[in-house]
């Protein structure tokens, strides 16, 4: 093993991480285990606690070396999701126990071990250059991503924006890659829209429905319609906009009484053919249809949580596809499926990518992440680095 890779290793830094029990909110000490770490390499880290009404306090970390442009930035996240019963897995879920050649444990593939890759080949293409290139390296990383996710990295692009501390393009260490390492890079994200949709009706006796009004057959046709309802064909990077009903719910425990009302709850990823405000305009159409149709009376709640993102294929997706294309021989997939990261809210302060380690064990019981894997995402990030400085007029 080289010096400089002597100097921090990534497995010894991964395992550090994730004996760290930083289960959203609680820190537990992991950003202080990233910032030693990083502020031996020479990075200025700023430590960020922001609070919200009804949200618990969220510790967030900037670190940045250099003061010039470009600023490449890596993204992420320490805080993970609860283990559950801990009786349930096989090793200690906050030990980092490495076993058969696999790191295991909660927060090895989503996503310590990531955050340490971004630390070390930081590291790496620093000493690498004696602390000398034209730019700037930086590190965004939350306690809230795992959570509600209101102050985490949005708040910390607000504070960034305040303190003259810009971007120019950034990679997201989430988990990307559904089965091999190399087989994925996300370009962009589909939005995310939740209803809640109740219908008011009036309550009676079963036995008298004509002085009553059952809201249930009403929220039935509707939930009927809008499940009917086709949104759009996809897109050429988007699959088809879908919407989900996760929940119905009358509770109402008399099986003598006409509930007063019903309610539903869905959610709709969706891709660039619609806006959050648009697709409320044509929910709101197809329920108005029917109310009118029924005369019943219903209410909308639209929880609009955030917009599609395309990262156009060009320059800097080719900069990562010929990283990865080094080091593994393959060329991953650009892809825009899955769930909603916090590039939804890098991509209005620059251009973000998404690649990490492997995603069929995250929020998993024995979680787990293959040590060379996370020993070869370390390589491609440092391969991204220098293709990054050396490349000009970014």
């Amino acid at each position: 093993m080289n010096k400089i890779a002597d100097d921090m290793h990534v497995i010894s830094l991964t395992q550090s991480l994730m004996r760290c029990p930083s289960v959203t909110p609680k820190d537990a000490g992991a950003l202080d285990v990233l910032q030693e770490a990083l502020e031996k390499s020479g990075f200025v880290c700023h430590r960020l606690t922001f609070s919200d009404d009804d949200t618990p306090d969220v510790e967030n970390l900037y670190a940045r070396f250099g003061t010039g442009a470009p600023n490449f930035c890596f993204a992420g996240h320490t805080d993970v999701v609860p283990v559950g019963d801990p009786g349930t897995w096989s090793v200690d879920p906050f030990d980092g126990t490495i076993r058969d050649g696999m790191i295991v444990g909660r927060g090895a593939a989503d996503m310590k071990a990531a955050v340490a890759s971004f630390a070390v080949a930081s590291q790496r293409f620093i000493h690498e250059n004696g602390g000398k290139f034209d730019g700037s390296i930086s590190l965004l990383i939350t306690g809230d991503e795992e959570g509600p996710a209101i102050n985490g990295t949005r708040k910390v692009l607000d504070w960034m924006t305040a303190n003259d501390e810009n971007i120019d393009h950034c990679i997201v260490g989430e988990p990307t890659n559904p089965a091999e390492l190399g087989d994925m890079v996300k370009i962009g994200r589909r939005g995310s829209f939740t209803g809640y949709l109740t219908v008011i009706g009036t309550e009676g006796h079963v036995a008298y429905p004509h002085l009553a009004d059952n809201p249930v057959p009403h929220l039935a046709a509707m939930v009927g319609e809008l499940d009917k309802l086709i949104l759009d064909d996809g897109t050429e990077h988007f699959q088809p906009s879908n919407l989900e009903f996760t929940t119905i719910d009358v509770g109402n425990t008399a099986t003598n009484v006409i509930p007063k009302s019903a309610k539903a709850t869905f959610n709709i990823r969706f891709n660039t053919h619609h806006s959050l405000d648009s697709l409320e305009e044509t929910l709101r159409a197809v329920l108005d249809k029917i109310a009118g149709v029924r005369g019943c009376t219903y209410e909308l709640d639209c929880r609009k949580n955030s917009s599609p993102f395309l990262t156009p294929e060009g320059d800097f997706s080719a900069l990562v596809v010929a990283a990865i294309e080094k080091r593994l021989g393959r060329k991953p997939e650009l892809s825009t499926t899955g769930g909603t990261s916090d590039a939804r809210f890098i991509k209005d302060h620059c251009p973000v990518v998404e690649f990490g380690l492997i995603s069929q064990t995250m929020h998993k019981i024995d979680e787990r992440a293959s040590v060379a894997d996370v020993e070869a995402l370390t390589d491609i990030y440092t391969d991204i680095l220098k293709s990054y400085f050396r490349k000009s007029g970014w």
